[in-house]
């Protein structure tokens, strides 16, 4: 059996040359479990650590912050990867679309994780939620406003709004929703509108907008929750998050839009059991609250509660669409970016 920092090490290399379906040399053992990450380090090492102390099953890590999905296509059944642990949607989406994830009926996954958040076909599970919440300036937009999606078409928005590019995933995502609740015209529509309303052209990711609200350069940004909690905590962006109150929109019918970081069993997985019982193990109580914790999410299981911080802004309403909804939306909702130009 590899030592697994030698594991991270090789195929961290592997990564960063062209694909070329060359698998990392691994030989199967029953005590070790190996994850592929778009999740860094940082959110996944204490997790991990915890569940070798407890079980004595080793977990070797690869991260990445692109093409693993592909890299698991050229590795075929010869790939080492046992788990691929991703940051939304849109992602597990894609797995299961290359046909490199096998389905899992679970008992203990099923009772700890709301069928809203997991593949009706047992091909991924969410581990943490984050909402797609609505961020305006403290000075400069008066309360009531905004209270929903909706509102970010209002013609009194016009040049104040900032968001990342409408290709990105996490506003694709919210576009399905549009899509999902309201059907494909209205979403163009309101689409349509919000880009009137840009400040600029989409660019930066979440935290930029709110910067640029700190900055004057607009007045309202569309961000995932968990961003105001690394601003809160980060002395160089503490300024940015106390420049904005925060909204969560729609709490008068469907509820926020919300998306999950997740994870898929591969298709190919080597140790199947152990990777299981890491799967199990994700959905407890401990791990939920480490996990959802260390990044300022919202726990997945519904009885394990967030942490101080993310609790400090208060309870919502969630929109309870199924992500299998949001997932099936996507496509249509990424053309609607182009058909409006969003970008341009």
């Amino acid at each position: 059996m590899q030592n697994p920092k030698n594991f991270v090490v090789k195929t961290a290399l592997l990564l960063a040359l062209p694909l070329m379906g060359l698998a990392t040399p691994m030989l199967a053992a029953a005590d070790e479990v190996n994850v592929y990450s778009y999740r860094q380090q940082f959110l996944t090492d204490p997790i991990f650590d915890a569940f070798t102390a407890e079980t004595g099953i080793k977990v070797n890590t690869v991260f990445a912050k692109k093409g693993l999905i592909e890299r698991l296509e050229n590795e075929g059944m010869n790939s080492p990867a046992d788990l691929v642990l991703v940051t939304n949607v849109g992602n597990l989406a894609a797995a299961v679309d290359a046909g490199v994830t096998q389905s899992l009926k679970n008992d203990v996954l099923e009772a700890n994780i709301p069928l809203s958040f997991r593949d009706t076909d047992g091909h991924w599970f969410g581990l943490t939620s984050r909402g797609r919440i609505i961020v305006t300036s403290k000075d400069r937009v008066a309360d009531g406003i905004i209270s929903s999606y909706a509102d970010l078409a209002k013609p009194e928005l016009e040049g104040r709004i900032c968001t990342r590019s409408g290709k990105h995933s996490y506003m694709v995502e919210l576009i399905a929703s549009v899509v999902a609740h309201e059907g494909e015209a209205a979403a163009s529509d309101w689409l349509t509108a919000v880009k009137g309303n840009l400040a600029r052209k989409p660019q930066g990711n979440d935290r930029a907008q709110v910067k640029a609200i700190s900055e004057g350069e607009c007045d309202v940004a569309i961000i995932n929750t968990y961003y105001m909690g690394a601003m809160m905590t980060n002395p160089d962006q503490q300024a940015w998050a106390d420049s904005v109150n925060v909204i969560f929109p729609n709490q008068s019918d469907r509820g926020t839009h919300m998306n999950i970081s997740g994870v898929v069993l591969t298709k190919a997985s080597p140790n199947r059991d152990s990777a299981i019982k890491l799967l199990e193990y994700l959905a407890s109580d401990s791990a939920q609250s480490m996990y959802a914790t260390n990044n300022h999410e919202y726990p997945i299981k519904a009885d394990v509660a967030p942490s101080d911080l993310v609790s400090s802004w208060g309870e919502f309403k969630k929109d309870t669409l199924s992500l299998n909804e949001i997932a099936a939306h996507r496509a249509q909702a990424s053309r609607l970016v182009d058909t409006v130009d969003y970008d341009g």
